[in-house]
């Protein structure tokens, strides 16, 4: 696993097996602010309560930027993310989205206690923000909760293909509530198709710096 810094200044992280990167090169912090942000979490800004599924805790940058989203507001957040793979504290301790983002004191230790409480235990990160990271995968995973979001931040298709067929999708579909969203970076044709053949509305919305679009995709 390798540093590297996108166009934005931000980190991500390099898996030379998969040569592939954790987030876009043009720029990780945007690219999430983007596609999980502003087309996933604000999507339901006025709900009191959203609950949420990650695919991919990763650099726990979604999680991040979620929280410092509703930090000032009233909204209920509970946060469950899956992460077979969860990261050396050392390597957390070199990301620099406490410096990017200009981070207080307060705020830095939040981003680390995202980070160091307990995996498959349900924690409060602040009043209005509840974490459970799972350590598993999502072809593993089974709840009987249903969410209002899914954050699909799995790697690109052709580098982690298992998770973007039609078992997963219609999987995911009913975890969903019922005019549920799924938000992902990837838009292409054959993940389009693949989404709508298991009962989802499709919305194909511009995609962040160095994307043309991306996918919101609507439980009807």
């Amino acid at each position: 696993m390798e540093l590297k810094k996108t166009a934005d200044g931000s980190h991500t992280l390099f898996v030379p097996e998969l040569n592939e990167t954790y987030h876009s090169v043009h720029g990780a912090i945007q690219e999430s602010q983007h596609v999980f942000i502003k087309n996933g979490l604000r999507y339901f800004i006025d709900k009191k309560s959203v609950s949420i599924l990650e695919i991919g805790f990763g650099t726990g940058l979604n999680a991040l930027l979620t929280l410092l989203a509703t930090e000032n507001s009233s909204q209920m957040v509970n946060y469950v993310s899956l992460e077979k793979f969860p990261l050396s504290n050392e390597l957390v301790q070199q990301l620099n989205y406490p410096t990017q983002l200009k981070l207080d004191t307060d705020q830095k230790k939040l981003f680390n206690h995202l980070h160091i409480c307990e995996w498959n235990k349900l924690t409060p990160i602040t009043n209005n923000f509840n974490l459970l990271k799972i350590n598993k995968d999502l072809t593993d995973f089974h709840t009987t909760t249903n969410f209002d979001i899914v954050y699909f931040d799995a790697f690109a298709p052709e580098k982690q293909a298992e998770l973007w067929i039609s078992e997963i999708f219609l999987k995911i579909y009913n975890f969903l509530k019922p005019r549920g969203i799924l938000v992902t970076y990837c838009a292409k044709g054959v993940v389009k198709r693949t989404i709508k053949s298991v009962g989802f509305q499709l919305e194909t919305l511009p995609g962040p710096p160095g994307k043309r679009e991306m996918i919101r995709a609507i439980k009807g």
